[in-house]
């Protein structure tokens, strides 16, 4: 269905000439009507007489409400009146509204009364949108009236949303049920509500000038779904959208920055401790195999390598500047290297935005900028590439490779990542530190991750983001092949943002990036060892097919709790069908469990384990596997761990691949068994029952979020 967008474009336009920021309810209904949105049959009365007229037409009980431009909350100025019915009536409570107005704000241009249709049955919903500051225009969806702000069972998405994308806003809410036809009731119309969401999301789009839209209540019922009230806010600004780069410009940056050609270290020392010596030192001892230029104007040679006294004086291109000079420095420095057509500048020094001198970072910005330089940093630890042997940072080389790339905007988290990696050997692409993110964040790094071959999965700890549209542009389309898993900072209240609707008022916390990561594809992790855990175990873990999952535990207890972790998790136990679980009761003893979680008790042999998890593993209708282990003399843990692994590889071996993973109870023995396990493909644990479960649904989330799940 088509759209009247001139309709809206003259209604707004006449609104913003007057210098006003809030549509009368008549211009609100304009706009709904040019989208198809579904509105409650209105009129504006000039006069008593007219309002009569009106509401014969309307015909039954109406609603009157002042429509003035200064008075936005019209029920706290008490000028609503609801049910009225009949000329005398209508007549009275048309003068009583206009004398409500008046002594509510003298000074408040009355333009009439608002003759509207009473909206009775069904089920009172909010749909609306709000300009968020960081994701930009937002669509929620939720439970209406006036409990909306006090349960706030609302749920976010990134406009515009598509049909699919909107019905299933309707399921994310906690009363969704209700809305199925809870307790035998008809369901309402979700195709109506989805429509309604759908047509709302593309108003906002088109017009980034509308910042705020209410429809507050929507009446859902089994015939449909119409906006009782409709309030709509603009802001003159909010068409301005943030600079951004192409994709191959910053595919083209990013190329530079992580396999650069050669890498000047401005600021290099000899002298040990000094950031310019530990960047130099990494850079050489890590083995990079490109050209290392020092530049220090009092040294010759700095650790062996030729210095130069400023970068002018280096003999060819420079793809990549270390800056390891105090923050003062840093513009000269800077100007020096737009001269010399560096193309990427690494800033490890502190003392900018974080310190509030914000000053000095919007002029290295500025001076980047002009000669087209992209930053990373400043106020870094700097970053490691280990398919180039890149290891540019005064921290300590690290040079386990493997498919996971790792990026942090805080120094500390960043050397936990460090630590975590070291001690698990989680094999890394590379370790990246963002820090005030003047110019490359984490849409840049994301662009190049879709790309490297070298990584397979990208975990991203942030504290914000700088253009929250952009990031999950680029995470739709790297999700679709490589997972992503983000741990964000600030899981708590956000803290109070002025809001004049109670949609712009809901907006306001830490839900929006929940619902907005997760429509992006995006698994977030809960906490740091989480997000660490998840970007070492995706990629060990096949891809699942379905969403069977099966446990099979030596003890009941393990069984009970690897059950909760499933649910608390999203996965969802397969309900056995009757010839399979006879094929497992054919491997357990009879005082075993079958059904799911199968328990096969603890004083079992190992060829008991082998069966039943080979079963597991072969039957097509089963595409995850649950593994609790109790610790035995019967069956020892690396017994159990060889077994397990055995299987799992000749599985593998036949064209079997399916996720498994395994929780190990028992004494210090599993903490080895466990490991021979992970360094195996089974993703394993000691001491919880949690872990596993938790990496194995962050594989399915993606999964899931991928469309690649049968």
């Amino acid at each position: 269905m088509g759209h009247d967008k001139q309709a809206v474009r003259r209604v707004l336009d006449a609104v913003l000439a007057e210098g006003r920021s809030a549509l009368t309810a008549p211009e609100g209904r304009t706009l709904c009507d040019a989208y198809g949105i579904p509105a409650a049959a209105e009129g504006l009365a000039r006069s008593a007489e007219q309002a009569v007229l009106l509401a014969a037409d309307i015909g039954g009980p109406v609603a009157l409400k002042i429509v003035s431009p200064e008075i936005l909350h019209k029920t706290e100025a008490g000028c609503v009146l609801t049910g009225i019915e009949g000329a005398q009536d209508v007549r009275a409570a048309y003068e009583t509204i206009l004398d409500r107005a008046r002594r509510h704000d003298a000074t408040a241009t009355l333009t009439g009364v608002q003759v509207q249709q009473m909206i009775t049955g069904g089920h009172e919903v909010i749909i609306g949108a709000t300009t968020d500051p960081t994701f930009g225009k937002l669509v929620v969806f939720g439970l209406g009236g006036v409990l909306v702000e006090v349960l706030e069972d609302v749920t976010f998405r990134m406009a515009p949303v598509d049909a699919a994308e909107a019905r299933g806003m309707l399921g994310d809410i906690k009363a969704a049920a209700v809305l199925r036809g809870a307790r035998g009731t008809e369901p309402v119309d979700t195709e109506a509500l989805a429509g309604v969401l759908h047509r709302l999301s593309e108003l906002v789009t088109d017009f980034p000038e509308i910042s705020e839209v209410d429809l507050n209540p929507v009446f859902a019922a089994p015939s449909g779904a119409i906006a009782a009230d409709v309030r709509v806010l603009l802001d003159p600004d909010g068409a301005r959208r943030p600079r951004r780069h192409s994709r191959e410009e910053i595919l083209r940056a990013m190329n530079k920055l992580m396999r650069p050609a050669s890498v000047a270290v401005i600021g290099a020392s000899n002298e040990d401790g000094k950031i310019g010596n530990s960047v130099l030192r990494n850079l050489t001892d890590g083995g990079y195999g490109g050209r290392i230029l020092p530049v220090n104007p009092k040294a010759a040679t700095v650790l062996g390598h030729r210095a130069y006294r400023s970068i002018d004086d280096v003999p060819g291109e420079v793809d990549v500047a270390v800056f390891a000079v105090p923050a003062k420095f840093v513009p000269a420095a800077l100007e020096e290297c737009g001269a010399k057509g560096v193309a990427a500048a690494v800033l490890i020094p502190s003392g900018f935005a974080e310190t509030g001198n914000t000053a000095l970072q919007d002029e290295v910005v500025a001076i980047a900028e002009k000669h087209g330089i992209r930053l990373l940093g400043p106020n870094i630890y700097g970053y490691y590439y280990t398919p180039h042997d890149l290891c540019a940072t005064f921290c300590t080389p690290y040079d386990v490779r493997g498919g996971v790339a790792l990026t942090s905007q805080s120094g500390g988290i960043g050397m936990a990542i460090l630590g975590f990696s070291r001690t698990t050997r989680t094999g890394v692409s590379a370790i990246v530190g963002l820090g005030n993110k003047s110019d490359v964040d984490e849409d840049d790094l994301l662009a190049f991750f879709e790309q490297d071959e070298h990584t397979r999965c990208v975990a991203m700890h942030l504290e914000d983001l700088k253009d929250g549209r952009a990031f999950v542009e680029a995470a739709r389309r790297i999700t679709r092949t490589k997972p992503v898993v983000v741990l964000k900072a600030g899981r708590t209240e956000l803290g109070a943002r002025a809001a004049s609707s109670h949609t712009g008022a809901l907006a306001g916390d830490d839900q929006v990036y929940d619902d907005v990561l997760r429509q992006a594809g995006v698994v977030r992790a809960p906490g740091l060892n989480d997000m660490l855990e998840y970007a070492r175990g995706l990629p060990v873990l096949p891809t699942p097919r379905g969403e069977n999952v099966v446990i099979i535990t030596g003890a009941g207890g393990s069984g009970v709790l690897l059950s909760d972790a499933c649910v608390a998790n999203g996965l969802r136990l397969m309900d056995v069908p009757p010839d399979l679980d006879e094929a497992f009761r054919r491997h357990i003893p009879p005082f075993g469990a079958a059904g799911n979680p199968i328990d096969i008790t603890g004083g079992e042999p190992p060829r008991t384990y082998e069966e039943t998890i080979r079963l597991g593993l072969r039957d097509p209708r089963v595409h995850a596997l649950i593994l609790g282990y109790w610790h035995t003399i019967v069956t020892p843990p690396m017994v159990f761990a060889e077994l397990t692994a055995r299987v799992v590889a000749e599985a593998r071996a036949e064209g079997i691949s399916k996720p498994v993973v395994a929780s190990l109870a028992g004494d210090t023995e599993v903490e080895q068994a466990s490991e021979y396990l992970y360094d195996r493909g089974v993703v394993a644990f000691p001491y919880t029952t949690e872990k596993p479960v938790a990496v194995l649904g962050a594989k399915y989330q993606w999964a899931r979020a991928a469309g690649l799940l049968d």
